[in-house]
């Protein structure tokens, strides 16, 4: 072998071992991630539900005698206190009704006079034996007689004062008149299907909407446990979401719950009833509505971005002691504001994953550091420890 090739090869056996003495680059550090601590407390038991709303009290008018109808007094779609009229019944044939009524009670009443004087006089003649004892008799019987019919002819004047004052139509509650079903000049009578107009009391105003049998049992089970509080049935909060976003001013109660199930739905009637003062809420609307049901106990908040979600469900990527990422399956139980609250799957104060979730992975290692929400979210009540 030449010397020079001799030399060329000790030159590249000394490179490779100078290179292999050499340190390896270091190791990535872990990823950074933000965590919030998390804490139980109490948490107001929300639920959301769509209801629809309905009068509190409703009232369809009807006429009580038969006859023309001479004006619609009131205007439609306008409120209206008990009492105002709102329809005219032409009273003519009433009031020659009543007249003819007076005056068979003012013949009546002559021949009851006329009976009693025959029965005093005949009473006379037979205490000096004049007469027979069977004429007397029938004397006061036919006196008898003619008083009871002076108290059918009263009887029959009163009725037809009250068919004369069904005449005029007036509205049996406060509320909003509704669309008029007849116009001047209809023949109305109490045999009618469908009545003159009717008349809505909406303020308040009830919101009707059902709770499946499931989840009142689920209620049932919490508050047994100790986990649950649940308020007084006119302690329940109700909040309406009107259909265009915004959030209605006036805060209702829980004012029914039906004992019965529906057995095609399996669901529980449910009632609440909010303030209408100035009558924005209409009879037949559908709304979405928040109903506080109480307090529910060692209960975590934490904020949307931290929950994920898979086919199994929604769960938590923690931080331990080690700053080693685990996975916590978790029970949600609605929305609180910006938050999801959770109910079971948490210890407290555990650190939760909220920023850098995509860089964490279960069984990693990772450099936590406390989460700061942005400047734009607003605060929620979740602990911001670290």
């Amino acid at each position: 072998m030449p010397r020079y090739l001799s030399g060329f090869a000790l030159l590249v056996l000394a490179t490779a071992l100078a290179a292999c003495g050499k340190s390896q680059p270091p190791a990535p550090p872990p990823p950074q991630v933000g965590v919030l601590a998390v804490h139980a407390q109490n948490v107001p038991l929300v639920q959301d539900f769509v209801g629809r709303l309905a009068a509190t009290r409703t009232a369809q008018v009807r006429a009580r005698i038969t006859g023309i109808v001479l004006k619609r007094v009131y205007t439609e779609g306008t409120d209206v206190k008990s009492g105002d009229v709102l329809f005219k019944i032409d009273p003519a044939p009433l009031q020659a009704a009543l007249r003819a009524q007076q005056g068979q009670l003012d013949q009546t009443q002559a021949n009851a006079h006329n009976d009693e004087v025959k029965a005093e006089r005949m009473r006379e003649l037979a205490s000096r034996g004049v007469i027979a004892k069977q004429d007397l008799d029938d004397a006061v019987a036919a006196a008898a007689s003619a008083k009871a019919a002076v108290k059918a002819a009263h009887g029959n004047v009163e009725t037809a004062k009250i068919n004369l004052g069904y005449a005029t139509i007036t509205a049996p509650i406060s509320g909003r008149a509704g669309r008029a079903n007849v116009t001047e000049g209809a023949l109305v009578s109490p045999t009618d299907t469908q009545p003159l107009t009717t008349v809505e009391q909406i303020d308040p105003i009830y919101v009707d909407f059902s709770q499946p049998m499931a989840e009142v049992e689920k209620l049932r089970q919490a508050q047994k446990s100790g986990d649950l509080k649940l308020a007084a049935p006119d302690q329940a909060q109700v909040q309406l979401l009107l259909p265009d976003g915004n959030v209605y001013p006036h805060t209702g109660t829980l004012n029914f719950a039906d004992l019965a199930v529906d057995p095609q739905t399996g669901a529980v009637s449910l009632r609440a009833i909010v303030p209408n003062p100035d009558r924005s809420l209409l009879p037949g609307m559908f709304v979405k509505l928040r109903l506080t049901l109480g307090q529910r106990h060692h209960a975590f908040e934490v904020p949307q971005a931290a929950v994920l979600r898979d086919p199994q469900g929604a769960y938590l990527l923690v931080v331990d002691g080690n700053d080693v990422v685990q996975s916590r399956r978790i029970a949600l139980d609605g929305q609180r504001g910006s938050a999801w609250v959770v109910e079971s799957g948490l210890q407290d104060g555990d650190r939760v994953i909220v920023s850098g979730v995509q860089k964490a992975q279960p069984g990693a290692k990772v450099q936590p550091v406390p989460y700061r929400p942005e400047a734009n979210v607003p605060a929620s009540s979740y602990s911001s420890g670290d």
